[in-house]
C-alpha cells in the first residue's frame, strides 16, 4: 500500500473513462452456491459466454478458486487465461480494483473497502482482499481508499465528471457519517473528478441499494445513455423520471449539458427470493472496439440493441443472453473490471 498521504490525485493519477483503450479485462468465476442455488451452473455458462465475446476485442483473465481451475478451464477453452485466486463470489466490478492512469501512462488502482454490499453478506473476507491481490500482479500503484464502495456504484467520463447514487454511496451501511460534501472531497482525490451528479436512487429491489450501472452511464463526454419506461405502473417509473429530469438539467465538469439518449428498461422479472431482477441493458461492458451487451428474451432487446449500436457506431455490439446472469443480482457490467493500456 502507498503511504496514506499521497493521494492518487496529488500524484497525477485520475480514472479514465471506460472508453480509454483496456489492456485486459478481468472476470471471476460463480462459486457462492448459496446465492446461484440450482442455477450455477447455467451461471458459470453465461459467465463463460461474456468472457469469450469479450475476449473478440480484448484480453480476458478470468479468476476462480484452485478448487475450479480445472472446470473454468474446460468450459471456457482457449483464449481466455484462467487464474487462481481466492474469492468469495463472482462481482468484480465491485470488490476488484478501480484502476488509474497518470499523465505519464502509469498505472494505478483503487483498493476500496467491501463490505458485502452494506454487510447483506458476511463471508466477503477474500472478495474484500482480492483487488489489492490483483492489482499487485498488473504493477499497478495500489492506493487503500479507506473508504467502503463498489466499483458499480461510480461511472466516470474521464474529464472530471462522476455519475452516481446517493442511496448506494451516502448510505450509511457503508460509510456511516460521511456526508455527502466529505463523499465528493474523497472521491476527487482518489479518481481526479471535479463534479460529482447525484441521482437520488437506483432500481427497484437492488440489493446494492442502486448502483448507477444499470441507470445511467457516459457514452462520451456530454453524453448520458439513461434506462427509461414508458409504463407509469411499473414502481421504477417515477424513479427513472427523475433521474432523466435531473440529468437532462445537469452541467458535467467543463460546463456542458448533458445529452441524454433514453433506454429502454426490460420487462419486470421476479427472481427465486420473489425480489425484482435488476434488468438493464445499460449494464454493458464497453471494450476495445466492441460492446458486449445483455439481452432478456424481451421485446425491448433489438430497440437497446438498436440503440447501443447509434450511440457506438464505430463499435461491434454483440449480444449474451443474461437472465442467468441477471439471476444472481446483477449483469456484464457487473461482473466485468476493464484495466487500462497504460
Amino acid at each position: 500500500m502507498t503511504d496514506p498521504t499521497d493521494t492518487p490525485r496529488s500524484l497525477g493519477f485520475v480514472m479514465p473513462a471506460e472508453w480509454h483503450r483496456h489492456s485486459r479485462c478481468w472476470m471471476a468465476w460463480p462459486c457462492r452456491e448459496a446465492l446461484w442455488g440450482s442455477g450455477l451452473d447455467a451461471a458459470r455458462s453465461a459467465y463463460v459466454e461474456v468472457a469469450r465475446a469479450i475476449a473478440e476485442f480484448e484480453p480476458v483473465t478470468m479468476i476462480c478458486n484452485a478448487a475450479d481451475v480445472a472446470e473454468a478451464s474446460l468450459s471456457i477453452g482457449g483464449g481466455v487465461e484462467v487464474l487462481s485466486l481466492p474469492i468469495n463470489d463472482s462481482w468484480l466490478r465491485d470488490n476488484g480494483p478501480t484502476f488509474l492512469l497518470d499523465g505519464s501512462g502509469r498505472l494505478g488502482a483503487v483498493h476500496w473497502g467491501f463490505n458485502g454490499y452494506g454487510n447483506k453478506y458476511q463471508d466477503h473476507a477474500e472478495d474484500a482482499a482480492v483487488a489489492a491481490t490483483i492489482a499487485a500482479r498488473t504493477g499497478a500503484r495500489v492506493f487503500d481508499a479507506g473508504l467502503v464502495l463498489e466499483g458499480g456504484a461510480i461511472h466516470v467520463d474521464g474529464e472530471g465528471t462522476a455519475l452516481a447514487t446517493a442511496s448506494c454511496v451516502l448510505n450509511p451501511n457503508r460509510n456511516d457519517g460521511l456526508t455527502r460534501k466529505a463523499m465528493e472531497a474523497r472521491l476527487s482525490d482518489l479518481l481526479g473528478v471535479d463534479k460529482v451528479i447525484w441521482l437520488p436512487r437506483g432500481y427497484e429491489d437492488d440489493e446494492t441499494d442502486g448502483h448507477i450501472d444499470n441507470i445511467a452511464c457516459f457514452a462520451r463526454p456530454g453524453v448520458v445513455l439513461a434506462l427509461s419506461t414508458d409504463d407509469t405502473g411499473d414502481a421504477n417509473h417515477p424513479v427513472l423520471r427523475e433521474n432523466l429530469g435531473l440529468l437532462r438539467t445537469e452541467t458535467d465538469a467543463k460546463g456542458r449539458r448533458l445529452e441524454v439518449i433514453e433506454v429502454p428498461q426490460p420487462p419486470r422479472r421476479i427472481g427465486r427470493d420473489g425480489r425484482r431482477l435488476p434488468l438493464s441493458y445499460i449494464n454493458f461492458h464497453l471494450a476495445n472496439g466492441g460492446i458486449v451487451m445483455p439481452s432478456f428474451r424481451a421485446a425491448e432487446d433489438d430497440r437497446a440493441f438498436r440503440i447501443l449500436r447509434e450511440t457506438f457506431p464505430d463499435r461491434a455490439v454483440r449480444r449474451v443472453q443474461a437472465m442467468d446472469i441477471v439471476a444472481g443480482g446483477g449483469g456484464i457490467h457487473c461482473i466485468t473490471q476493464q484495466q487500462p493500456a497504460a
